[in-house]
């Protein structure tokens, strides 16, 4: 089976690379872009019957700083 973690900044924190992207696509002529929120995904090959309590704390305990990020999980 196969996972979707899904790590985003939590609302407040900032997020210079959002913002830069933000701007590098009003600068190519995009606009109406009103934000951008960088996050990052892991796609996860598991053994079938994963629970998905075991995936959340993977990301808890590994692919997300629980300080200032969020995470959600896609089963795919």
């Amino acid at each position: 089976m196969k996972a979707r973690v899904f790590v985003t900044l939590k609302n407040g924190v900032l997020d210079p690379q959002g913002r830069a992207i933000g701007q590098a696509l009003a600068g190519l002529g995009f606009d109406g872009v009103e934000d951008v929120r960088v996050g990052r995904m892991f796609e996860l090959t598991l053994a079938d019957g994963t629970e998905v309590s075991t995936i959340e704390e993977m990301a808890r305990k590994l692919l997300a700083n629980m300080v200032i990020e969020n995470f959600r999980v896609e089963l795919a």
